[in-house]
């Protein structure tokens, strides 16, 4: 039954393992089983003053399993109005009723919708949006001082349209931001259009490859644009910044090109067509990272380069978590274990502080530490603990000092290049790295043995030598 019910289509969905159980087991959510969205096309009218959003969701589906009815994700703070369902290739889709409740949309279908069938959704909705409670905090679309701002890593996406809000089900993008001048609207992906008609301004964007709905996000502020990239650079870089930031992030964000430049050499080519950051006149916890964008509070941003390893850090989830997306939360590791090493790579290019030392003073960190953490499936409540991040990071130093710089880096573009807007596990990591080992003459038992010491043992392992 579970084989069926769960069964993988390549063209259907990206993971490569079967969705473990009917329930997320790090975020307590149930998933939405039976189908896949192929792509969701977004119209928001937001109005700053009141918080006040409407939204029209377009969504493109097919289905793996028959479906009498389905569920999809969203915030109960948002109502849903009206869905209608149209059917192609001559099979018709009708909703029969839906209803909200638990934080799910649930439709029912007057006739079940057969396996295979390419279907679309249109859902109408309208609310206040507010931040979605969790164990992490709070998390989705917040209303900022002025303006608004969408974090959702891991559970937040609901906050704001209707969703399957799982990791592994990347899809393509549309955004449709209509809102009131003079504000300006910095979204995922390419601005196709931008159009005034008296107060107001449509601002259309479309993302270029496919997406987790955790990575989508909506950046609404006063601000101005700065271009940190050449006129000629093969990736445009620019900053969105209040108006009174604008020198210090000048100065902040001075080697973001640089850095790209550096982590293209490193990883292999920037995996979107630009990369952006917005700097918000609030200040934030931690800067935070969306699907080519970055979003930085104001207290990141002094000109004084304190934070500059976050910037390296955010830059970095480009490749590790954007670009190579997770299939699951409890392989969090694979995005803040290399976008923590990416940091200790950058200063080793940029300062020649090589990532051994950056490494032995973390190490000796975590040696002080609890040792009740497992990276391979550290929980939920400590998936973003320091420790996953640091001890992530020591792995990869591991595998860079058992293979060696040269093979380490074939071997961790080899990586990035066969995951490229899908999505991976350790296991795909792990296959290249014994394929990397074998050219060089590491013995399998040798990785096989780092491998399990680091990911599936409390103890710290001895530092890598």
């Amino acid at each position: 039954m579970l084989g069926n019910i769960f069964r993988i289509m390549t063209r259907n969905r990206l993971r490569t393992t079967p969705v473990p159980g009917i329930r997320d087991a790090y975020t307590g959510i149930d998933f939405n089983l039976g189908y896949h969205v192929r792509s969701y096309h977004l119209d928001l009218n937001y109005r700053v003053g009141p918080n006040r959003l409407e939204g029209i969701a377009t969504l493109q589906l097919d289905n793996w399993q028959d479906l009498p009815s389905m569920t999809l994700d969203l915030s109960p703070a948002l109502r849903v109005t009206r869905v209608t369902a149209t059917g192609s290739a001559g099979v018709p889709v009708r909703v029969a009723r839906f209803r909200q409740s638990g934080g799910k949309l649930r439709l029912s279908f007057a006739q079940p919708v057969p396996v295979d069938t390419e279907f679309s959704l249109v859902i109408r909705y309208a609310g206040t949006p507010k931040p979605i409670r969790s164990v992490w905090g709070d998390l989705g679309w917040e209303e900022l001082e002025n303006g608004a701002l969408v974090a959702s890593q891991p559970v937040g996406a609901p906050s704001w349209f209707p969703c399957d809000d799982t990791p592994d089900e990347k899809a393509r993008y549309e955004i449709v931001v209509t809102t009131d001048n003079p504000y300006i609207v910095a979204v995922n992906g390419t601005l196709l259009s931008k159009r005034s008609s008296g107060s107001r301004t449509r601002w259309h964007y479309r993302v270029g490859h496919p997406m987790a709905s955790y990575l989508a996000t909506v950046q609404i502020g006063e601000y101005i644009q700065l271009m940190l990239s050449e006129p000629d650079a093969t990736v445009p870089v620019r900053a969105w910044v209040p108006p009174a930031l604008r020198d210090s992030a000048r100065a902040e964000f001075a080697d973001q090109q640089r850095m790209i430049d550096v982590f293209t050499e490193l990883f292999g080519p920037y995996p979107f067509n630009s990369y952006s950051v917005v700097v918000t006149e609030d200040e934030l916890e931690i800067p935070l990272e969306a699907q080519g964008l970055s979003i930085f509070g104001s207290n990141h941003i002094k000109g004084d380069h304190a934070w500059e390893r976050l910037i390296a850090h955010e830059l970095s989830h480009q490749w590790f978590g954007n670009s190579l997306g997770l299939a699951q939360w409890n392989d969090i590791w694979l995005n803040e274990g290399f976008a923590c090493y990416a940091e200790w790579l950058w200063f080793e290019h940029s300062a020649n502080r090589h990532a051994t030392v950056s490494a032995r003073e973390h190490y000796e960190e975590l040696r002080r530490k609890p040792q009740d953490l497992l990276l391979s499936n550290p929980g939920p409540r400590d998936m973003f603990d320091d420790r996953v991040y640091k001890r992530g990071a020591l792995t990869v130093h591991a595998l860079r000092v058992l293979l060696g710089d040269d093979a380490f880096f074939r071997m961790l573009r080899r990586y990035v290049a066969a995951g490229a807007h899908s999505v991976v596990e350790p296991v795909d990591l792990k296959r290249e790295v014994l394929a990397a080992a074998a050219e060089v003459g590491v013995p399998e038992t040798d990785v096989k043995r780092l491998w399990h010491a680091w990911l599936h043992e409390k103890t710290l392992p001895e530092f890598p030598r």
